[in-house]
């Protein structure tokens, strides 16, 4: 995979995580909520465990969730100070909720590659239910050519399957309670925007951000990417030119959280 920004990691790369992690967006928007910018990730985190802001959670819940937040969030500073940024300067939660899944996907590989191997796949077949089975099958051959922590038991490879559904359910990428749909994601222009500046400061090529997989987490094939860069230039978000294979990107602002900025500014005016 050589347009992904999922860290390379030795096999077995596929972990069981997804089953204590949730898309936990109630959650998520009460930590931004509470988010001190002056104060360092680890005081943060102190003092959110010890107000017990998640109500009637046990501790050992409330340390797994911190422990989730943390890695898919705040292990890269500037994605936390961006969200917490975009949260209290009251961006739209359209904005936010995207990027939000963008993000633990990317801490997820089970929950990315789910999407980019399984899911996208088959919405671009015309298909749009999306049983636990069919979810089960590519786990298991991920099992079968060793990829897993472990051998899975079917009992594990049904939690995990269950689990990214209810997960991507939440976050929009699916419909339903019993029976799951792939559904139509909304991706706003500036959401669009920012996660193409992370991606551009992680590949620092424009081609390999345009042709980046990850944008298939948004069910965006290559030809939808660049009809999103054109819109965001157009808009004057950022600068898209394209020559050939030549592709370059130029974004007004070097930090995501001040690009974010710049964004909640020009909506808000």
């Amino acid at each position: 995979m050589t347009d992904t920004i999922v860290a390379e990691i030795d096999e077995p790369i596929y972990t069981s995580r997804i089953i204590k992690a949730s898309a936990l967006i109630a959650d998520t928007r009460l930590l931004l909520s509470e988010w001190n910018l002056e104060k360092p990730v680890e005081e943060n985190l102190a003092r959110v465990q010890r107000q017990n802001i998640f109500g009637k959670a046990s501790r050992r819940r409330v340390e797994d969730k911190l422990r989730i937040f943390r890695q898919r969030y705040f292990d890269d500073p500037e994605i936390g100070q961006t969200l917490v940024k975009l949260f209290q300067e009251n961006a739209p939660s359209q904005w936010l909720d995207p990027l939000l899944y963008f993000f633990s996907a990317q801490n997820d590989r089970t929950l990315r590659d789910l999407v980019i191997e399984a899911i996208y796949p088959r919405q671009l077949s015309g298909y749009r239910d999306l049983q636990t089975d069919f979810l089960k099958r590519t786990i298991r051959q991920w099992i079968s050519e060793g990829k897993t922590t472990t051998d899975w038991s079917e009992a594990t490879v049904t939690r995990v399957a269950r689990n990214a559904q209810a997960t991507l359910r939440d976050f929009g990428v699916l419909q339903g309670k019993a029976n799951k749909y792939i559904a139509p994601i909304y991706l706003p222009t500036p959401a669009f925007a920012l996660i193409a500046h992370w991606l551009q400061g992680k590949l620092h090529s424009g081609n390999m951000v345009l042709h980046s997989e990850d944008w298939q987490l948004f069910f965006l094939p290559v030809d939808g990417v660049e009809r999103f860069f054109i819109e965001a230039h157009q808009e004057h978000l950022l600068s898209y030119y394209a020559a050939g294979s030549v592709i370059r990107l130029e974004f007004s602002q070097e930090t995501l959280p001040d690009y974010a900025q710049f964004l909640l500014e020009r909506y808000q005016s």
